[in-house]
């Protein structure tokens, strides 16, 4: 137990036990207690209104051998979630880096990835480009010529083939998960179970062990669950989905989350100039010049558009 944790439970009193939420299925937690990680315990949220998120570290009342109620959450470093005009679905807490898994084929979504990267630049998360497949040789130079703005931008792309060559796969992955809590994205068909399955001994026993758990039965690819490293660090998958919905990013933080558009802002002619049709505007006289790309400052204008429409 670390410090912190001795400290809180002291203050909490004996009764009271700190642990980490593992996985998570509507409003039922998966809790790994601090004292005994590999004791599960299935765990409900105290009253109607429920906050818990997958790499919370919580704070729980143990009412059965295998049953207890969350009662605190501890203080996060960062939640991450996608939203949409009228909800909001968390992801999980306490992340380092959000691992984006993209593939030569079936054909990614580019809007997905824009989107991906914006959440991780608004949380303050390193994004990391998984280009998996590299295998299937024909579509390999047009996935290569798709990332190629986003290697520009500076951010860092893996080509691997997970599948024909997993060694060289494992110890890059290995090099880039060791000691950080890593969220993985990544639509259906990209090669994210390939991969947890390559880096998490026995995950799919680890699945169906949760999944039994959690009472979840059949619904094994609907929760997000946490996956220790065997060598430090942590692996949270979450399902595969076809929308990412940034509803709840303001203006301020959308503007900032595009690297190409920080070193812009402050040469706008107004203050609270919204980039969109103003005059005298640093990010649309880089558009008109090529500095900035048609499709970034499209997906800015559009996630601008979609924090306008929240229902509150």
């Amino acid at each position: 137990m670390s410090a912190r944790s001795a400290n809180v439970a002291k203050r909490v009193g004996a009764a009271r036990l700190a642990g980490l939420v593992i996985a998570a299925h509507g409003r039922h937690y998966l809790v790994a207690p601090e004292h005994e990680p590999h004791a599960l315990l299935q765990c409900f949220p105290r009253g109607k209104k429920s906050e818990v998120a997958v790499g919370d570290r919580v704070i729980f009342e143990q009412s059965s051998a295998d049953q207890g109620v969350i009662v605190e959450i501890g203080e996060r470093r960062n939640l991450l979630y996608r939203s949409d005009q009228y909800k909001s679905k968390l992801f999980a807490a306490n992340l380092d880096q959000l691992l984006i898994v993209l593939a030569t084929e079936p054909y990614f979504s580019e809007d997905l990835l824009g989107r991906a990267l914006v959440a991780a630049e608004a949380n303050d998360l390193k994004p990391l480009i998984v280009l998996n497949k590299t295998d299937v040789s024909a579509a390999l130079p047009v996935a290569r010529e798709r990332l190629a703005p986003y290697r520009a931008l500076g951010y860092e792309v893996i080509e691997l083939s997970i599948k024909t060559r997993p060694d060289e796969a494992r110890g890059a992955l290995n090099e880039r998960l060791h000691g950080h809590a890593t969220l993985l994205l990544g639509q259906s068909g990209m090669g994210k179970s390939t991969l947890v399955n390559l880096i998490v001994p026995n995950a799919d026993a680890a699945t169906r062990e949760i999944s039994t758990a959690l009472n979840s039965g059949r619904h094994t690819t609907t929760f997000t669950r946490l996956y220790p490293l065997p060598d430090g660090g942590a692996l949270i998958d979450s399902p595969g989905f076809q929308e990412f919905g940034l509803y709840h990013l303001t203006e301020g933080t959308l503007e900032r989350a595009f690297p190409e558009f920080r070193p812009l802002l402050a040469h706008c002619r107004f203050y609270n100039c919204h980039h969109l049709h103003e005059p005298g505007c640093a990010i649309l006289e880089a558009l008109a010049e090529g500095r900035v790309a048609r499709a970034r400052h499209a997906l800015y204008a559009q996630l601008v558009h979609e924090a306008s429409q929240v229902v509150r």
